[in-house]
């Protein structure tokens, strides 16, 4: 059974990818998340801060495993591009443009306020820039070929949920996508690659 400190942070990560960080108060989620009102100050005394900080970070860590989902099991590059960016279009239909980015709505809130906060969302990019850099590699790209293609991808994806929950149309990223594939594309053809998963890479 999941414990009440988890189901907090579950809940914090809802509430902060549908209303933001500043929009979200302490009682939403602990009333979210079924838990007495003084629970979240056992687990969080540094209160709201330190809660969005554990969530940030938890969040972000579990995000980042998307890209192990998506793209990871694909046979070339290309179809795993694609398999990931058709991923985000299914979830803004099926939520009805409600679910985005909890790291990417807590970063434009904090960037320039909150310090612990920033660094929180900052290591989580990071992170995210780091596990998509190693993904590539293992479809044939040399490092540096790889970390340009993860942070074309982060930066259009995220730029992407913002447009579509704003306009709520699926047409953004589905032309982000597009973007992030002719990237890959013209990488791969300065490499005269074919993209495929390389077995001995995992």
């Amino acid at each position: 059974m999941t414990g009440t400190k988890d189901r907090i942070l579950a809940a914090g990560a809802e509430l902060f990818r549908q209303g933001g960080y500043a929009g979200t108060g302490m009682k939403q989620i602990v009333e979210k998340a079924g838990a007495p009102f003084g629970s979240v100050y056992h687990f969080f005394p540094g209160g709201k801060e330190q809660l969005g900080e554990e969530v940030v970070r938890t969040s972000g860590m579990q995000y980042a495993q998307l890209f192990e989902v998506f793209i990871a099991p694909a046979p070339d590059l290309i179809t795993g591009l694609e398999t990931f960016f058709g991923a985000a279009v299914t979830t803004l239909l099926e939520t009805d443009y409600v679910e985005g980015c909890p790291i990417a709505t807590v970063a434009l809130e904090v960037a320039t306020t909150n310090e612990p906060l920033r660094k929180a969302t900052a290591d989580v990019f990071e992170a995210w820039t780091k596990a998509g850099t190693k993904g590539f590699c293992a479809f044939g790209l040399p490092e540096e070929h790889a970390r340009t293609l993860t942070l074309a991808l982060v930066t259009s994806l995220e730029g992407a949920f913002v447009l579509c929950r704003s306009m709520r149309t699926t047409e953004p990223m589905a032309v982000a996508g597009a973007a992030v594939v002719d990237v890959a594309r013209r990488l791969l053809t300065e490499l005269g690659d074919d993209g495929k998963r390389r077995p001995e890479d995992g």
